[in-house]
């Protein structure tokens, strides 16, 4: 059927000769024309307005660093983070409290906490802050324990906004019968003091804390001296007792299970060869999972300080420094010693065993001795690393670590030890400070206080 209006067009034409019809024809074509560009968007007519496209606004924030940043400076290029990207295929993991990532940093925050805090909320502008409560050092009887100085340390950071990550190790002599000739941090002979410890603990916390770390780096004997030795067992039934104490008052505490330590072997004792002293972290952890301990874990606890290797490099690519005076990754290549090999093992782990749970990573970072003037023995790997490399591998860890999309909560190790030990350069926690021995910024503080902090 024709249409009325070409029907209409038709009559008009037909009605003009000569001249009169010339113009009206070019009249017409020019109309034409500008009514295709203006359906086209090529020309705007007067009163309507163009659409204009902004790019959205830049946050900026200032952040005053105690001295000159390596950013500022012009020695350090912060990579660009990659946005996440939801069309790609990530893990799905269960509503959790915390959101999508957490930025966190360890400090020892009962000692001077106000400054601390401060540092850390308004500085490096992080959200969650991890201290670490010695129950052996703060309980000299049953029944008995000084809690002043975290009562403080908690009300300081709820007022400046902090999540509260407690990681919470070490029994009393009096809860334990084993001493060996090196006695080292241990679990009590009867677990459920530990568990009943922490539910007292959540009991006086209540709302203010928001994360619990049952234990530390057990496949290690320094932490677990036990007549048995490391066992995976035993430490998931002190997980499961401490799980059930946790939520039963305070259901929205995240269960972190303790972080083991990447060790990459296995060893018994010489006067004991059924007493294993400490065990290779991929062995301990899929016994932990043999031993049922992702049904009591909100969160699934990891360690990994870069020893002299960046974040991105799995322990198998063949990377190699041929400067590096600690040979050990490079002539003895194995998982431990790789940043992104570890946790992704830990990860696949999970997954294998049929579970979709995260990893909450409460330490990480990267050790440097340049201008200490002293490393501490055993920790040679860090004359290999520069202010720089502590730097850059720090900031590219935890971007790597939110583009996984498997680690939910990332603890830089440390702020402060380096002064507040007080053992100076032969202090094992100084060299992975990002203060030095003053309590001065290093290069790292500034630059992580400028690292956008992408959810």
């Amino acid at each position: 059927m024709e249409s009325p209006f070409l029907q209409h067009i038709g009559d008009f034409f037909s009605g003009l000769r000569g001249r009169k019809l010339i113009v009206a024809a070019v009249i017409w074509s020019i109309l034409l024309l500008v009514a295709l560009a203006c359906i086209f968007g090529m020309v705007s007519l007067p009163g309507e307005r163009a659409a204009v496209t902004k790019a959205p606004a830049t946050p900026t924030a200032t952040l005053e660093a105690p001295q000159p940043t390596a950013i500022q400076e012009g020695l350090i290029t912060l990579p660009t983070p990659t946005p996440r990207n939801d069309t790609q295929a990530t893990p799905i993991y269960p509503p959790l409290p915390w959101g999508d990532f957490g930025y966190g940093i360890a400090a020892h925050a009962i000692s001077m906490p106000d400054y601390t805090l401060d540092q850390i909320a308004y500085q490096l502008g992080f959200t969650w802050v991890k201290q670490q409560v010695r129950w052996d050092h703060f309980s000299p009887a049953p029944g008995q324990m000084d809690w002043s100085g975290y009562d403080v340390m908690v009300e300081f950071a709820n007022e400046r906004n902090l999540k509260v990550l407690l990681s919470v190790v070490g029994s009393p002599e009096w809860s334990r019968s084993y001493f060996d000739d090196n006695p080292e941090a241990a679990p009590p002979d009867d677990l459920t003091l530990f568990s009943n410890f922490l539910g007292e603990m959540v009991d006086r916390y209540k709302g203010k804390i928001h994360a619990i770390e049952v234990w530390n780096e057990q496949n290690l004997d320094r932490e677990w001296d036990t007549a048995q030795g490391v066992n995976a067992a035993s430490y998931v039934e002190m997980l499961r007792l401490s799980y059930q104490a946790i939520k039963s008052r305070d259901p929205s505490i995240i269960v972190i299970s303790g972080a083991l330590s990447p060790t990459g072997a296995t060893a018994t004792d010489p006067a004991n060869p059924n007493r294993v002293i400490y065990m290779d972290d991929f062995v301990y952890f899929k016994q932990m999972i043999d031993a049922g301990f992702l049904n009591y874990a909100d969160c699934v606890g990891a360690h990994h300080n870069g020893i002299n290797m960046p974040p991105d490099v799995a322990w198998d690519e063949g990377y190699n420094n041929p400067n590096a005076k600690f040979r050990g990754p490079f002539d003895n290549p194995n998982h431990s010693w790789s940043f992104k090999s570890t946790l992704w093992g830990y990860h696949e782990m999970i997954q294998a065993a049929g579970f979709n749970k995260p990893l909450c990573v409460t330490e990480f970072g990267w050790a440097t001795s340049e201008g200490f003037g002293g490393t501490p023995p055993g920790f040679e790997f860090a004359d290999d690393n520069t202010l720089e490399d502590q730097t850059r591998w720090n900031i590219q860890a935890f971007q790597l670590m939110r583009e996984w999309g498997f680690v939910h909560l990332a603890f830089l190790w440390n702020l402060d030890y380096s002064y507040k030990g007080g053992l100076g350069p032969t202090d094992p926690n100084a060299p992975y400070s990002i203060l030095d021995l003053q309590g001065a910024a290093r290069p790292a503080y500034g630059a992580l206080g400028e690292m956008p902090k992408i959810p």
